[in-house]
């Protein structure tokens, strides 16, 4: 009898080393192991998982590399949008979760397997970014998860893949670290406690810098990302992980997140994220320069819904689609430079310089000189502008005397 074909979302780590395993052990499935890598792993990290998913019985193993995707299809619209998660996170590794469970079980229909499976727990978002990619992508593909339903204890899993001899190096590191290209969690016991917070040896990137200071120049094109310290770059990532370099060097991007999890409970986690904050903020403040009032308060508006949709595993939700179209339609003016000042833990948006910077007018200097109007025409439209809220304490002023 043929046996059934299970693709399962692999990382290396204990829970899919062991679901691994399991899965065809007890479950007699014929295990696909499968890495989405959407930026967080370079070429030697997918050698040894792949190294490791033939160890533990694997019939094979891919690795299917969605990095630009992710760009084209997440990254470049949390730019557009200046999507920071509480006015903090920049939806870090999170929102890589939607496209590695896109490109998997895409894999798993390619393949024509019956089964997907993920080893994620029962406390986290990611079971939910998992099982709704699956459930709407596929529905008549079975979901899998041992490691959520079995509620499964690290020395149990250990003690498994021993007595079924496979041994690895799982000690649990004081810290959990979750690297991405959009930025990188950092778990840990002060990330459990609502009065603590993460010690300077808990952040992977250490300040090296040694002067006081440094300038940086980001080049934007349309809203996207074109150029760092006058390098242009064709390929938008190369340009991220170039200001992530140069920012982590100045130990910039730390900070920690308190947020609603998708489930309902509260959640922290540390963070560092030079790029995408970097990124973000001067974005953010070529926009002030180049686009309206009233564009910036509807982008504002849309750009938090976007973010908090994609935080909730809703990006296959058709209105992703509208919002992305409104945030694009933004960004033809968004063209310039933007000057920062780096230092040990922080940065300076010192300016920019841009074709589409709206002070370069002939109506006026804020504060010193009109051209524009006249003083008469302010006079009129301030009475104008009062008409309504004289009204109402005129006829608050009549009562008041009746």
């Amino acid at each position: 009898m043929e046996k059934k074909k299970v693709v399962l979302a692999f990382s290396g780590g204990l829970d899919t080393s062991f679901c691994a395993k399991y899965l065809s052990e007890e479950k007699g499935y014929e295990v696909y192991t499968a890495i989405a890598n959407t930026g967080g792993f370079d070429e030697v990290e997918c050698k040894l998982i792949e190294e490791r998913a033939y160890k533990l019985g694997a019939v094979k193993h891919v690795t299917l590399n969605v990095e630009q995707e992710y760009y084209e299809k997440s990254i470049k619209y949390m730019v557009f949008g200046n999507v920071l998660r509480n006015g903090t996170y920049p939806i870090s590794v999170s929102s890589e979760r939607i496209f590695q469970a896109i490109a998997i079980i895409n894999y798993a229909k390619e393949i024509g397997a019956h089964a997907v499976a993920h080893g994620s727990t029962g406390a986290g978002n990611d079971q939910v970014r998992f099982d709704l990619t699956f459930e709407v992508l596929a529905p008549d593909i079975e979901i899998i998860t041992p490691t959520r339903d079995m509620n499964l204890s690290r020395e149990y899993e250990i003690n498994y893949l021993k007595q079924h001899g496979y041994e690895a190096d799982f000690t649990k590191m004081e810290y959990s670290i979750n690297k991405g290209l959009w930025g990188t969690s950092i778990g840990g016991k002060e990330t459990l406690h609502s009065n603590q917070t993460l010690p300077d040896t808990a952040y992977p990137s250490q300040l090296e810098a040694e002067e006081e200071e440094e300038d940086m120049f980001i080049d934007f094109v349309n809203g996207e990302i074109s150029g760092v310290n006058g390098i242009t770059y064709k390929n938008k990532v190369d340009a991220i992980r170039a200001v992530e370099e140069l920012g982590a060097r100045w130990a910039i991007g730390r900070d920690m997140h308190v947020g609603d999890t998708i489930i309902g409970i509260k959640g922290r986690v540390g963070f560092e994220a030079a790029g995408p904050l970097l990124i973000i903020n001067a974005h953010k403040m070529l926009e002030k320069h180049t686009l309206t009032k009233w564009q910036q308060y509807w982008k504002d508006q849309l750009g938090t819904w976007y973010g908090m949709f994609l935080h909730e595993a809703q990006y296959l939700e058709p209105v992703m689609r509208d919002m992305e179209a409104f945030l694009e339609s933004t960004q033809k003016n968004v063209t310039g430079r933007v000057i920062i000042t780096l230092r040990p833990y922080t940065y300076t948006l010192v300016g920019i310089e841009s074709d589409y910077d709206l002070m370069k007018s002939d109506f006026g200097v804020y504060g010193e000189e009109q051209k524009a109007w006249s003083a008469d025409d302010v006079k009129g439209f301030t009475r104008i502008l009062g008409n309504q809220m004289k009204l109402y304490y005129s006829v608050q002023n009549k009562n008041k005397k009746a």
